[in-house]
């Protein structure tokens, strides 16, 4: 995925990665790191793969939204009443290339959705590009 998203990158047209990338990529995107520290989404290898993809020039549309910590959460699990808690973590990611980036006029998380009966675990990111 690295490969591909560095071809796409460098195109003639605005790009959008976006997607569930089960990565939490900062201590900070996370409401609390000590119930997660053996779990994939924190593991050095997920999150330098991450942060290889961003060195590719990616901007993280969340973050460049909501610079300062934390950021909204856009996944709280089913168990230990998370939710509730607001015990959440950014494992969903929407990507720019410079293009794209250049475009960026707002981004958030619909948290609403999230406490709704039968709701996914994720709620859903959004972006609007001018």
């Amino acid at each position: 995925m690295i490969a591909h998203a560095a071809s796409l990158y460098s195109t003639k047209a605005p790009v959008v990665l976006c997607g569930d990338y089960n990565v939490v990529p900062t201590d900070a995107d996370i409401y609390n790191t000590r119930s997660w520290k053996a779990d994939a989404l924190l593991q050095p290898e997920s999150r330098a793969a991450f942060k290889r993809l961003l060195d590719q020039g990616w901007t993280d549309a969340l973050r460049e939204r909501f610079p300062h910590d934390p950021p909204p959460w856009t996944f709280w699990s089913y168990f230990r009443d998370a939710w509730p808690r607001d015990a959440g973590l950014r494992i969903d990611h929407v990507l720019l290339n410079g293009l794209a980036a250049e475009r960026l006029t707002d981004a958030g998380v619909d948290r609403a959705v999230g406490g709704a009966e039968g709701a996914s675990d994720h709620a859903p990111v959004w972006i609007d590009l001018a």
